[in-house]
């Protein structure tokens, strides 16, 4: 009995130095606890000791998802002026016709001089306005000094598209990557939202950045677009809307969109041009004939966004307040519209809303409705898809 019993003594002081040993220096099993070690069940007091407190595990407040712009229901009112953000005398005088405070301001910036300026786009989100560069590649002097010489308008197409040194093969080889990164770094630091309306109007041939002049080739305006797209990307620049923006058909004379458009995972918003009261449009046509055509056409190819990038009015037929009436009794009517932008330039014709008191009128009663009336904030994050 005696042996028997310190032989179990031996057992059970083994026993318990194992056990000791297990607690103090093995690892927790994974199985039913943390990736940390740490056991989820909760702590259990020793019998007769007072009750610990719960120590609450702590937890980041959840980020609130950024509110959209445009809200839901809601559609902006944006301006391009002459000067953009050099001057806004214009835009003051727009504003104060309007009795309302824009949301987007469109300004242009070409590639043969314009160099990155932070000034140009912190004075537009200053003012409470999203900016939305134009970005064109080509030299706009070619421009500038055939229209000084007052050609006619086919003529001036014709000299000014044709620009080898902007041909989009060009764009494509990465012979401009150097000034495009400066772009990118620049637009990247600014920490708010920017659009970016590269090289619209590519389905005319009145731009160098046209297939259908300087010598491109098809589907050479794709691959330029994601190129630019793609090294934006690779900087590592996100509070980019893209915004392809074509012409607005009115003949069936221009190509098809679908061979031009970039595609979706390259494109935020797909923007369209188009006027009332010059060339084709010179006879009264409603805002629904002028883009209603386009609009279906690209839908047959894109669900993104549309934004009216560029439109306006002239008097030549005397009916420029009543177009500007209508068009705004058409527009809600178009729910995947999320914004129109006035051309606020005296070119060719007076576009401007200050060309006459009826003018001025029929455009600050429009804009009145509620459906306008929002602000834009920095904070404000781009809708990019249409609502359901």
């Amino acid at each position: 009995m005696r042996r028997l019993t310190a032989a179990r003594a031996v057992l059970v002081l083994t026993g318990a130095l194992l056990l000791t040993y297990a607690a103090a220096v093995a690892p927790t099993p994974m199985f039913g606890g943390r990736e940390d070690g740490r056991s989820d069940r909760p702590v259990t007091a020793e019998p007769g000791s007072p009750p610990r407190p719960a120590k609450a595990e702590p937890e980041e407040s959840p980020r609130p998802d950024a509110e959209p712009f445009p809200p839901a229901g809601k559609a902006f009112i944006g301006v391009m002026t002459d000067k953009g953000p050099h001057d806004f005398a214009v835009l003051d005088a727009f504003t104060a016709a309007a009795k309302h405070q824009p949301q987007v301001m469109l300004f242009s910036a070409s590639w043969n001089v314009d160099t990155f300026d932070r000034t140009l786009f912190d004075r537009i989100s200053n003012r409470g306005m999203l900016p939305m560069l134009g970005w064109e590649p080509w030299d706009y002097r070619v421009d500038k000094a055939a229209r000084e010489k007052k050609l006619p308008t086919r003529e001036i197409d014709q000299i000014r598209s044709h620009q080898p040194a902007y041909r989009l093969s060009r764009i494509t080889a990465g012979d401009f990557d150097p000034y495009l990164r400066s772009w990118a770094e620049g637009i990247r630091s600014l920490g708010y939202p920017v659009a970016i309306r590269l090289a619209h109007e590519m389905n005319g041939d009145w731009y160098p950045w046209s297939e259908a002049s300087n010598g491109n080739r098809p589907g050479e305006y794709v691959q330029a677009w994601r190129h630019v797209h793609d090294l934006f990307r690779a900087a590592e620049v996100t509070n980019v809307t893209w915004v392809w923006s074509p012409n607005a058909s009115w003949d069936g004379s221009l190509p098809k969109l679908a061979g031009l458009y970039p595609g979706d995972h390259y494109v935020d918003w797909v923007g369209i041009t188009g006027y009332y009261g010059i060339g084709a449009y010179t006879q009264y046509r409603s805002f629904d004939s002028i883009f209603g055509p386009t609009i279906s056409e690209i839908r047959a190819f894109s669900r993104k966004p549309l934004v009216i990038t560029e439109t306006g009015a002239s008097d030549a037929t005397g009916r420029k307040a009543e177009w500007i009436t209508e068009a705004f009794r058409a527009l809600p009517r178009h729910r995947d519209i999320l914004g129109l932008i006035w051309f606020e330039v005296d070119k060719e014709l007076d576009w401007r809303i200050v060309s006459s008191p009826a003018v001025t009128r029929a455009f600050a009663t429009a804009v009145a409705d509620a459906r306008y009336r929002f602000s834009w904030s920095p904070e404000l994050l781009p809708r990019t898809k249409l609502d359901d």
